[in-house]
């Protein structure tokens, strides 16, 4: 049975992207069949795999707003058992389109629903925003990852993301709940780094992934490059991380690898 995850936080520079490339590669490589879904405007998931996003035809706006088949919009990624759904910018103007459609909020559910079965994990990267993208998303996953930086103000707006999930479950999506919590751009050195480290965890409890995503200058250099971490430097600390976050991952989700 595929799981549908939406990575969200509305909080910009937390490492969503960075997360969705690295965790989906990272269990694609321990044989898991991936989907990854750029609903991101930007599309940096989409330049992240190192995918030319003015060479593309069609892209998740197509199969959300133009009905275009999945297949047609489905790219396969150089990464065995990964495929995407590209993102380009016109995206951005589909929120105004989507006013004036009938269930907005539920065309994302509609555009995956014709494919679930196919993978063990579909991963959503959501833009930094609330908006009706955003809104998609989570009503179309079961559940989400919140990447929340070890840095100043790291919990502001946490609140605020809380209400929106519950404001979709009341309204949307009566399963959605809350995957896990990753702590991002950890530096130990840093008093700041531990103090948010105990924050997230009195606030999330048990919700917080024991993984913790160090800072780290391979990691921040390999998306320049379309690469993943795997493919940039496998030794690397990030690298590491991620691989040791696939596997916590399967082993919260009660899979086998």
């Amino acid at each position: 049975m595929t799981k549908t995850i939406s990575i969200f936080n509305q909080k910009g520079g937390v490492g969503k992207t960075t997360t969705n490339v690295n965790l989906s590669t990272s269990l694609a490589s321990l044989g898991k069949k991936i989907l990854v879904v750029d609903a991101d405007p930007q599309g940096n998931t989409t330049s992240g795999f190192g995918i030319d996003k003015d060479m593309l035809e069609y892209s998740l706006y197509d199969g959300m707003i133009n009905g275009v088949d999945f297949s047609e919009v489905k790219i396969e990624t150089r990464f065995k058992n990964l495929d995407l759904i590209p993102s380009k910018p016109e995206l951005a103007g589909s929120e105004i389109e989507m006013t004036g459609i009938k269930d907005r909020e539920l065309l994302m559910s509609r555009f995956l629903g014709e494919i679930k079965n196919e993978y063990d994990y579909i991963f959503i990267d959501c833009p930094p925003s609330l908006g009706l993208i955003s809104l998609n998303a989570l009503a179309a996953s079961d559940s989400v990852l919140v990447p929340i930086q070890c840095e100043f103000y790291a919990l502001e707006g946490v609140s605020q993301l809380m209400n929106t999930i519950n404001l979709v479950k009341r309204g949307l999506n009566n399963k959605l709940h809350i995957e896990g919590i990753l702590l991002t751009m950890f530096d130990g050195r840093t008093n700041l780094s531990l103090q948010v480290v105990d924050e997230v965890c009195s606030y999330f409890g048990d919700k917080v992934y024991k993984t913790v995503i160090p800072r780290n200058v391979r990691l921040a250099e390999a998306p320049s490059h379309g690469m993943s971490i795997l493919e940039y430097d496998d030794k690397s600390k990030g690298a590491q991380a991620y691989l040791e976050l696939a596997q916590e991952f399967i082993k919260r989700a009660g899979d086998t690898l």
